[in-house]
């Protein structure tokens, strides 16, 4: 699969449309075919693992359920959506069409999300907080884009909010292939033609509130955070109320000295290495041995699970440290130059593997990792 953005390269696009202005993309991808059925997506819906919500609008009135769901045939053949979330957590076959936009870190990225759409189907016109490519499979749809100021929204249903409409600055028909890129707060509606697929890629980040609430509770569960002012040549206080700005920079500099870059690394690691929906790992720990996983690398290449998020910082890496699905992992000096190698590549060959295979620190950790579920032989 390869992605072709209207003849210009990444560095272009990146420069001239991310996070400024919407972007029609004709054809970016060629012969593009769903990656899954309707069929298989109703089935991912039935599972109580899998987030998925459902989305009607029957003569006007607009309503919206969360999954599962076991059945779909009372709501007929139009004006009803099915949205599935973190497909790439399920769907092996997603990691192709994610790779395509790995120009932006995987640090920013959300979700694939797969929403399927019958004649008249769509979610409303909304703004969403997140950077999307929607990549059109199967069928066609309607695009709607309005201006990023001066909208209002409202709550058309307890579980969909909805903007006023607005006047549109883009409206245009998505067909198989095409791809509608839209930065963060831009109203839009998508309403089906006829039966459709669309895998929308979203990248995000979270916001200063969600990200200090987290910390909190980061510095909290570690138990950092303990130190206290001291103040041992404090002058005489003229007046009791006040808090001049002497004291004012030892209360600064008391919380300033936690938020060193040491606590912000390993706190960000962690929350950014979450995923945000269920991970299909085993309920009970594999029991490979350490000689069948390296006499399985010899015949085929170690798979990523799907939505399992690896991560590192440029500034400590070196020191063995990485990130893997919410926790910190430090690894020998023997390990570092694995790192990269581990967060970078969704497979892991035997060529790749080749200088760590007679590691036994190595050993010991692919294996634990191969019985944890984070890496997998495709039987």
């Amino acid at each position: 699969m390869q992605l072709h953005i209207n003849d210009m390269t990444p560095e272009t696009f990146l420069a001239e449309y991310w996070q400024k202005k919407p972007l029609v993309i004709r054809q970016g991808f060629k012969n593009f075919e769903d990656l899954l059925t309707p069929e298989e997506m109703a089935g991912l819906a039935t599972n109580e693992m899998v987030e998925s919500r459902r989305v009607s609008n029957k003569g006007g009135v607009w309503d919206a359920e969360f999954g599962p769901f076991e059945s779909h045939e009372h709501l007929g053949d139009s004006e009803w959506t099915l949205i599935v979330q973190a497909l790439n957590n399920w769907l092996p076959q997603s990691e192709a069409l994610i790779q395509c936009f790995d120009f932006i870190p995987r640090w920013r990225l959300d979700d694939l999300m797969v929403s399927y759409g019958l004649p008249g189907g769509g979610v409303g016109p909304h703004i969403d907080l997140y950077d999307v490519f929607i990549c059109q499979g199967s069928g066609s749809r309607r695009w709607r884009v309005g201006k990023k100021e001066g909208n209002t929204e409202f709550v058309a249903h307890p579980a969909l909010l909805h903007v006023e409409q607005f006047e549109p600055i883009l409206d245009i028909e998505l067909n198989t292939g095409d791809i509608l890129y839209l930065p963060s707060g831009y109203p839009h509606d998508g309403i089906s033609l006829e039966p459709s697929m669309s895998f929308s890629v979203g990248y995000r980040t979270a916001s200063s509130k969600e990200m200090f609430s987290a910390l909190a509770d980061h510095i909290i569960d570690s138990g950092q955070g303990e130190q206290r002012i001291d103040d041992p040549d404090r002058p005489m206080s003229k007046h009791s109320g006040l808090i001049d700005n002497q004291d004012f920079n030892r209360i600064k500099e008391q919380m300033l000295s936690t938020m060193n870059d040491t606590l912000i690394s390993e706190f960000t690691g962690r929350f950014l290495t979450n995923s945000k929906c269920e991970l299909d790992l085993p309920e009970q720990k594999f029991e490979f041995q350490i000689e069948d996983v390296l006499t399985q690398l010899e015949q085929q290449p170690l798979i990523r699970m799907g939505g399992l998020r690896c991560l590192y910082f440029e500034n400590s890496y070196e020191q063995g440290i990485v990130y893997i699905n919410g926790e910190q992992v430090i690894l020998p000096h023997t390990l570092v130059s694995l790192i990269p190698r581990l967060c970078n590549l969704q497979e892991l060959t035997n060529e790749v593997l080749a200088d760590y295979l007679g590691n036994s620190d190595f050993q010991l950790l692919i294996t634990d990792w191969v019985n944890s579920g984070y890496w997998y032989f495709d039987a």
